[in-house]
C-alpha cells in the first residue's frame, strides 16, 4: 500500500486513491470493510490530500469517521500535530459535534483551554456552532488573549468585547493613470522601455474601463520579463473582450511559447470558440491528461459542453479526467460535459456522486440518480444528516418528493 504520508497519491482505483480524491465510490467501498479503512481515514484526516485549498474534504471525512463508527482518538491527536493537521482535525470533529458527538465537543472545547493553536479551533467553533456551545470560554479566551496579544476580528471577539480596531476605511487611493485616456495607455504598453510595474498600471485601469479591441495585437507582448507570466490584469482584460479576442486567440492557442500565451488562447476559445475550435480544445484537453496537468481542464471542459455531440472526441479524456483527477473541484464540470457531450453510462455516476465529497457532486447525484432503492435511502440520508450543507438537503427533499409523489 502507498505510504499514507509520502506525497504520492495512489492508483484512482484504489481505496485509499479513491479516499484521497474524495470520491463517493471510496466513501461506499469503506463502509463494506471499517476495520481496513479505519487507517486511511485516519491518515487523509492527519495529511492533507486535496490539491487545492478549494476542495472539500471535511464534511466526507467526518462522515467517515462517524458512519464507520472509528474512535475519535486519532482525530483528536491530530489538534497537537501541527497548523494544518490541526485545521483538518478541527473541522472534522467540530461537524462531528454538530452531528450530536459529545466526545468531538468536549476535545475542542478542552483544547481551546490548553492547545497551541488554540485560536483557530476557537474561531472555527464559533463559526459554526451555536452561540451557547463556546460563549462560556469567553474567560478562557479572554485571559489566552492576555498572554497573547494580537488583533483579532470577527467572532467570538466581537461578542466578547475582544476584538482588534477595525480596518481604516479611507477613501480610496486613486490608480496612477486614472486620468490618462486609454489611447495614450495603449501607447504605453506598446512601449518596450516601460516598466511592468507601469503596464501592469496602465492594464488595471484599462480593465475598469470595460472592453478595448486595441490590446489585443499587443497581448503577446504583455508577459513578465521571464516570460513565465502575463501582466495580472490581463486576465480581466482579455475575458472583458470576449468574442472580439477570438481571431487572434486562435493565433495564441497555437503559440509555442510563452506558456501562458497559450493558455490564454485556450481560454478564450473554450469561452466564446465555434465549432472550428473544438479540435484545438480537445488537443489541449489531451495535453492536459498527458502531463498530469489537474488545474485548468475544467474550463476546457465547460467550454466544450457548449458544443454537445461536436466535441465527441472529448469523450474519453473527460471519463479518464474524472476517475483519476485528485482535484476534486473540478470532477463536476467533466461530468457536465459528459452529459451534453454523450451522457451514456451517467446514471451509475450519478449514484456514486450522492457519496462525493464536493456539495455540487452530491447536488448532481441528488438531481439525476436514476429512482432505485439504494437511492432512495441515500436521499433520506442526505436529507436528515444535520452535517449535510442546507442546498443538499433542500434539493434532496424536493426529489423525494418528486419520487413519492
Amino acid at each position: 500500500m502507498t505510504r499514507m504520508s509520502d506525497g504520492r497519491y495512489a492508483p484512482a482505483g484504489s481505496l485509499i486513491g479513491l479516499v484521497q480524491r474524495g470520491r463517493g465510490l471510496g466513501a461506499r467501498m469503506a463502509l463494506e470493510d471499517p476495520a481496513g479503512a479505519a487507517e486511511i481515514v485516519y491518515g487523509c484526516v492527519r495529511w492533507d490530500w486535496r490539491w487545492d485549498s478549494v476542495d472539500e474534504r471535511g464534511l466526507y471525512l467526518a462522515r467517515l469517521v462517524r458512519d464507520l463508527g472509528l474512535p475519535l482518538g486519532p482525530v483528536v491527536e491530530g489538534l497537537g500535530l501541527g497548523e494544518t493537521a490541526n485545521e483538518r482535525a478541527a473541522r472534522v470533529l467540530g461537524l462531528l459535534a454538530l452531528g450530536g458527538s459529545g466526545e468531538a465537543r468536549d476535545a475542542l472545547r478542552a483544547y481551546v483551554k490548553e492547545g497551541e493553536h488554540w485560536v483557530a479551533v476557537l474561531e472555527e467553533m464559533a463559526c459554526r456552532w451555536p452561540v451557547e456551545w463556546w460563549d462560556d470560554l469567553a474567560e478562557t479566551g479572554r485571559e489566552r488573549a492576555e498572554r497573547d496579544p494580537e488583533d483579532r476580528w470577527g467572532e467570538p471577539w466581537y461578542r466578547w468585547g475582544l476584538a482588534g480596531p477595525g480596518p481604516v476605511h479611507g477613501s480610496r487611493e486613486r490608480k496612477p493613470f486614472a486620468e490618462v485616456d486609454n489611447a495614450r495607455l495603449l501607447e504605453l504598453l506598446a512601449d518596450p522601455e516601460e516598466s511592468e510595474e507601469r503596464r501592469a498600471a496602465a492594464l488595471d485601469v484599462i480593465d475598469d474601463r470595460g472592453p478595448e479591441p486595441g490590446v489585443i495585437p499587443l497581448v503577446p507582448s504583455l508577459g513578465t520579463a521571464d516570460g513565465k507570466y502575463m501582466l495580472w490584469p490581463l486576465i480581466g482584460v482579455v475575458d472583458k473582450l470576449g468574442a472580439l479576442a477570438v481571431p487572434a486567440a486562435r493565433e495564441w492557442a497555437v503559440a509555442t511559447e510563452p506558456e501562458w500565451l497559450r493558455r490564454r488562447g485556450h481560454d478564450v476559445l473554450a469561452a466564446c470558440g465555434e465549432a472550428e475550435d473544438v479540435p484545438v480544445l480537445v488537443a489541449d484537453l489531451e495535453r492536459d491528461w498527458v502531463e498530469r496537468r489537474w488545474c485548468g481542464p475544467k474550463r476546457t471542459a465547460d467550454g466544450l459542453a457548449r458544443f454537445g455531440a461536436e466535441a465527441r472526441g472529448a469523450v474519453s479524456l473527460l471519463r479518464r479526467l474524472w476517475l483519476w483527477t485528485p482535484h476534486s473541484y473540478e470532477r463536476v464540470s467533466y461530468l457536465e460535459a459528459l452529459a451534453e457531450i454523450d451522457p451514456t453510462g451517467l446514471e451509475s455516476v450519478y449514484v456514486e456522486c450522492l457519496w462525493d465529497c464536493e456539495g455540487d457532486a452530491r447536488l448532481l447525484g441528488v438531481r439525476h440518480a436514476p429512482d432505485r432503492p439504494e437511492v432512495r435511502e441515500r436521499l433520506v440520508y442526505l436529507r436528515d444528516d444535520a452535517l449535510e450543507e442546507t442546498e443538499v438537503r433542500a434539493a434532496a427533499r424536493e426529489r423525494l418528493a418528486a419520487l413519492t409523489g
